[in-house]
């Protein structure tokens, strides 16, 4: 069974790294209520036969697509809605799967039977609801609690009060992205990892499943159609390592993609996939690609919409956003306070276009137990979750923690990420306090929003072996690659008359005093042979913050190929 045309919302699949022929987009209407004293459990309303309330789903009840637009705080919201499972689907030991994800603490019933809890608001997840199920006419029925003002769970630039203010925007409550059903074999492919060897020129498939041991794993993997390569291994404890040798090797590359089809097979489970060969390394001064000094001409990017809040209206508007960013010269972007969707990963890869990822911590307050219970649950997921996707040049856990907190957390954060990963790069903390010594990241970086040019150049051009940052805002640290990854944040109203209109310091008068500003900052960086990137503040304005080369309805400001002309200029760093 598969979609065919069907009339909803962000109707695509929305994962095309876990792709199988049986699944079923529940986007559309769905059943609603809101339960502002979290008494709905008491209430039992997990049994009804109806909700109040209509909502379009993913969009959360925030937003002006959910058809709600309810913009105060809720502390419980539920969703209702009637599905048909077709008996094939539960036949032979068939299960069937739930994947979303949802702000903040999420449970799922089936029929009335509870199934399970998760916990964590940002990443995508994945729930297998089987044992609740019946052939024919179901009822699901999702609750989400959401106390985003508790200190206890990471919200990213939700607004702690009512109204949005500064640099802090819409909140999102409950469900924020594509859910469906997904049918799978009683013995499923449930994990993968692959591992690229650009000098071997093969993939290493590591896979958790839920086979008996002996069952084999083949992976096949093809280059335009053409099959370039295959292995197999046969699991042990329910895990398989593999490798594929290939006959052809064609490098993933900036500004271009480059990704092999890849397909997966156990026993009765075809999954279908993908990835991209490319080498990632650091030296003293850069991040390196292919065995290439790349310098990161990167763009903050919040992931905000008008229409959608924290959700993209289609996936188009996904594909666009990266695009912009490359017409004005950005060959990546800080994907910033927020875990963006895996769709919008897959058009980085498919694109050229490399990416920090990055879980938005703020609003937790890690002097409470429950925030690190709740952030150390979340952020091994996002790395798991993400781990595939070739545009992913670094992992940043944490942004602008304070001074006082307890940097137990976040050595023990970047270690645990480096375990899971050790082909890319962690930033400890970005932005203000590494933890002391620089012994938790791999690249220092700042942030930075000085408004005139030649005293940010100054501040910099000392920054060498021994040197540090001439800022008093900073400790010093021990040299690492140098990383200015967030800078600008030039404010420019085109609106003229927004009364709460925000941006950083001095707004320039006139547009040659922006572009001229623009191009000052973006030099001083570009031409300096200690920096290794920079990141600008930011892709597009976002409600009330109007420091975006773009409008918050995606409009440009200026002509974007002065920007381009900008950032295409040979940085120092470059061979």
């Amino acid at each position: 069974m598969t979609n065919q045309n069907m009339i909803i919302p962000r109707p695509e699949h929305p994962n095309p790294q876990m792709v199988r022929e049986n699944w079923m987009n529940l986007n559309g209407e769905w059943e609603f209520e809101k339960d502002f004293g979290a008494t709905g459990k008491e209430r039992k309303l997990y049994e009804a036969e109806s909700f109040s309330e209509r909502i379009t789903v993913p969009f959360c009840m925030e937003s002006e697509l959910s058809g709600i637009g309810y913009k105060d705080f809720c502390a419980c919201v539920w969703y209702r809605r009637e599905v048909e499972i077709p008996e094939a689907w539960l036949a032979d030991g068939g299960r069937v799967l739930l994947h979303t994800a949802s702000d903040y603490i999420t449970v799922v019933y089936v029929n009335g039977k509870r199934i399970d809890r998760h916990v964590g608001g940002q990443v995508t997840f994945t729930m297998d609801i089987t044992e609740g199920l019946t052939v024919g006419k179901n009822v699901i029925i999702i609750r989400a609690d959401d106390d985003t003002r508790s200190g206890n769970q990471p919200g990213g630039k939700q607004s702690i009060p009512f109204a949005s203010k500064g640099c802090f925007y819409t909140r999102t409550t409950g469900i924020w992205q594509t859910v469906w059903l997904e049918q799978v074999p009683a013995s499923y492919i449930q994990y993968t990892r692959y591992v690229t060897d650009v000098e071997a020129s093969s993939l290493t498939v590591e896979a958790k499943t839920g086979a008996p041991d002996g069952t084999e794993l083949t992976a096949i993997a093809y280059w335009d159609g053409k099959e370039v390569g295959r292995g197999s291994a046969k699991t042990i404890f329910g895990f398989a390592t593999l490798t594929v040798k290939l006959s052809e090797l064609h490098l993933w590359e900036l500004g271009k993609g480059g990704l092999y089809d890849l397909k997966l097979i156990l026993d009765k489970d075809e999954v279908k996939s993908y990835f991209g060969m490319r080498s990632l390394s650091l030296d003293d001064s850069a991040l390196v690609i292919n065995g290439k000094k790349v310098f990161q001409r990167t763009v903050l990017d919040q992931g905000f919409y008008p229409d959608g809040i924290w959700t993209a209206p289609s996936e188009q508007a996904l594909i666009d956003d990266i695009t912009r960013s490359m017409a004005c010269g950005f060959n990546g972007a800080r994907l910033h306070q927020k875990v963006f969707e895996p769709l919008f990963l897959y058009h980085c890869d498919r694109l050229g276009y490399m990416v920090w990822d990055e879980l938005g911590n703020w609003g937790i307050d890690f002097q409470k137990p429950n925030a690190w219970k709740a952030y150390c649950a979340e952020w091994p997921q996002v790395v798991e979750r993400d781990i595939n996707h070739p545009a992913i040049i670094g992992w940043c856990p944490f942004n602008e923690t304070k001074m006082f907190q307890d940097h137990d957390l976040f050595v023990m954060i970047a270690d645990l990420t480096r375990r899971m990963d050790p082909t890319r790069p962690v930033i400890d903390t970005s932005g203000w306090v590494h933890v002391p010594g620089g012994k938790a990241t791999d690249i220092m970086d700042w942030h930075d929003y000085c408004q005139d040019p030649e005293t940010f150049r100054q501040r910099y051009i000392d920054v060498a072996n021994g040197a540090t940052v001439n800022n008093p805002k900073y400790s010093a640290e021990p040299l690492r690659p140098r990383f200015i990854s967030e800078y600008g944040g030039i404010k420019w109203d085109v609106n003229s008359g927004l009364g709460n209109a925000w941006g950083y310091g001095n707004a320039p008068t006139t547009e040659e005093e922006f572009l001229t500003r623009f191009k000052g900052l973006a030099e001083a960086l570009m031409f300096n042979p200690f920096i290794t990137g920079l990141c600008y503040t930011q892709l597009t304005d976002v409600e009330q913050e109007v420091n975006g080369l773009y409008t918050y309805d995606r409009q440009p400001k200026f002509d974007v190929s002065f920007f381009k002309a900008v950032l295409d200029q040979k940085a120092a760093i470059e061979e």
